[in-house]
């Protein structure tokens, strides 16, 4: 397993995970640039200082990356949000939007025109078991990764003849600065397990190695994703629980019986 000599540009880069991950594709022999806010200083990578929270910043990062050989792009850069759909205000939940769906559109729109012109190239959305099984209280993050899911899943059928491939990675809750404490509260009070940054970053690394199409990490998760794929109101009776747990981490009323939708 090699990427010897790929030219690869890591979004999020300088992050807890993202910075496992650069270490990881160093060591497999690939150059690394990282996109990022603040700078890491943790490996060799090349760093370009890039805001992904804004079109002009997305525009900004995509005209220099276009003047430059990519084999390589990988979506990693990432918002989170817990909590009632109601309390997100409209400027974070367009922040969100924009950092976990927007912007790796934007930045695959630059880079697909010279993946073609070589008849080679690589993207990689690393979205979350979230994206396919969509949990309460997570709403705008989860529809942003089902998002990048289901853009992975058209590009890919849209470029196969370009000789280009498209991989879709989807972790479970790893255990980062992005879990807040109500998330930890949570994660004790449902039996969440937490995975291992560090495992989670050589997974990643491998599924990119191997240019693998899709790929779901953690059990029993993986099997709840094609069990939602085929019988959503079932996951909704298994996750009712957990649901109804964290509506008291929000001080919200309880509500079991509510009118089911006719759609």
């Amino acid at each position: 397993m090699s990427l010897n000599g790929q030219r690869m540009v890591v979004t999020g880069g300088a992050g807890g995970i993202g910075s496992l991950l650069c270490r990881e594709l160093l060591e497999l022999g690939a150059k690394v640039t990282v996109v990022d806010r603040t700078e890491s200083v943790s490996n060799d990578a090349v760093f370009l200082r890039g805001d992904l929270s804004t079109l002009e910043g997305m525009a900004d990062i995509a005209d220099q990356l276009k003047s430059q050989r990519v084999d390589i792009l990988v979506n990693l850069a990432g918002i989170q949000y817990f909590g009632p759909c109601e309390e997100q205000s409209p400027h974070r939940t367009a922040l969100l939007y924009a950092v976990n769906l927007l912007a790796p559109v934007i930045l695959t729109q630059a880079l697909l025109p010279q993946m073609k012109t070589r008849g080679h190239g690589q993207i990689v959305n690393v979205g979350s078991i979230f994206g396919s099984i969509n949990f309460a209280h997570f709403a705008t993050y989860s529809s942003s990764k089902a998002g990048l899911r289901g853009f992975s899943e058209a590009l890919r059928r849209e470029v196969r003849a370009d000789g280009i491939t498209i991989t879709y990675i989807a972790p479970r809750a790893v255990k980062t600065p992005m879990n807040n404490e109500k998330i930890l509260v949570f994660g004790r009070m449902t039996k969440m397990k937490l995975d291992e940054p560090t495992w989670v970053a050589k997974q990643i690394a491998r599924a990119i190695a191997e240019r693998r199409k899709d790929v779901f990490l953690g059990f029993p998760e993986k099997l709840f994703v094609r069990i939602n794929a085929m019988a959503p109101r079932m996951v909704d009776q298994m996750l009712m629980g957990n649901d109804l747990k964290a509506k008291t981490l929000f001080h919200l009323p309880t509500v079991i019986n509510q009118p089911r939708s006719s759609s």
